[in-house]
């Protein structure tokens, strides 16, 4: 297998050399998703941005880098600027304080944050009116303007807001509520919305903005896998073969045995020959929730078998590539999909079933990008 100190090389040699090259680019190339719509809401971002008097840059803490508008960055450097790292629930825990040191070394305030935690959202607010000191004193009206990439959370940011708010100021009218969804493009204009009074302060909720030409294929891949580019502009398939070749390069499902996963020891068990049972007489929502981390038991059984298997060179993109194949197959039985749906459909199935996983952490909690200059991978 590969080493830790060669994985950051190899890695940006697979993907970003020749990811376009190898068979599970799927036909696909550079990824680009700029509808019409956001090149109305950038201008329109831009000319609110000279009001606001905080902004906060909200960012998918899985990929700190990855997850930000490169065409706004210049305006933003000259604003009072909160950037939040939403998402942590969902990152790995072990480096999110070298992220916050790395932003802090280039000046540039930085939290984490979980925008459906009420206490998350709080120091975040706490923050900026520490920030906003100087001018609550002589202001009667602020601005604070939530900006991002679509998909990071901001409208779960600003519903959050609103509840803090209305518990603050009960006699404040009822405020409208952002509206929230799984899918990138869900806000597609700019609103308003009071949160405090004496001084009044406003939140402005922006949809989310990419830049019309993302720079390379692996920022475009992780935007995709993280959500934040609709599937069907990249494929859930070929989102599903960068999932696998990350998790491979990384050795993943060989580190999940040794994190004393006691239900992935019970269906290595069963694959050994040993019969698996599961629990009876679980109620209704305790046999769902059983259920759901039976799936991801086998799903990382199936993952650990075959890359424990593997004799080829993960080096060589051929072997890799033939590796993701045998996993697509291995996670085709892991979902329990019928052998006989056809090929095309079955592939479509696996795909869909395991970016869900990964995507509500289920398959435990992932950094993607690397801290500049950090090359321990996570």
């Amino acid at each position: 297998m590969v080493g830790k100190d060669k994985m950051c090389n190899l890695m940006g040699r697979i993907v970003k050399k020749n990811l376009g090259e190898m068979g599970f680019n799927m036909g696909g190339g550079p990824v680009n998703w700029f509808p019409g719509h956001m090149a109305s809401a950038t201008r329109a971002i831009r000319d609110r941005l000279k009001l606001a008097d905080l902004v906060i840059e909200v960012r998918d803490a899985r990929i700190p880098l990855s997850s930000v508008n490169g065409d706004l960055q210049a305006v933003l450097s000259s604003k009072r600027r909160v950037i939040a790292l939403n998402k942590k629930d969902l990152a790995n825990p072990n480096i999110m304080h070298r992220w916050t040191g790395y932003f802090e070394s280039l000046n540039q305030d930085c939290m984490t944050i979980n925008a459906h935690s009420q206490n998350s959202v709080k120091k975040l607010l706490e923050f900026a009116e520490l920030k906003l000191k100087e001018v609550i004193s002589r202001e009667p009206t602020l601005l604070i303007m939530v900006v991002g990439v679509p998909n990071v959370g901001k409208s779960s940011l600003i519903n959050c807001i609103h509840r803090i708010a209305s518990a603050r100021f009960p006699a404040q009218q009822k405020l409208k509520r952002a509206t929230v969804g799984p899918l990138p493009g869900v806000t597609q204009d700019i609103a308003g919305f009071k949160i405090a009074h004496h001084p009044s302060i406003y939140v402005l909720d922006t949809p989310g903005v990419l830049v019309p030409s993302i720079p390379d294929i692996e920022t475009g891949l992780k935007l995709a896998l993280t959500g934040s580019v609709k599937d069907s502009v990249v494929g859930e398939e070929r989102i599903t073969q960068y999932l696998l070749a990350v998790l491979n390069i990384r050795s993943t499902p060989l580190q999940w045995r040794n994190l004393n996963n006691r239900r992935l020891e019970t269906f290595l068990c069963g694959a050994n020959g040993k019969e698996y049972k599961p629990k009876k007489g679980l109620q209704q929502n305790e046999g769902a929730v059983n259920y759901i981390e039976d799936v991801v038991s086998e799903v990382q059984c199936a993952l650990y078998i075959t890359l424990s298997e593997f004799d080829g060179n993960l080096e060589d993109e051929s072997d890799l590539e033939c590796l993701i194949e045998k996993q697509f197959a291995a996670l085709q039985k892991a979902f329990k999909i019928p052998a006989h749906k056809a090929s095309d459909d079955a592939r479509r199935m696996v795909s869909k079933k395991f970016l869900a996983l990964f995507r509500t952490g289920k398959l435990g909690r992932f950094t993607l990008d690397d801290v500049p200059g950090d090359q321990a991978r996570t």
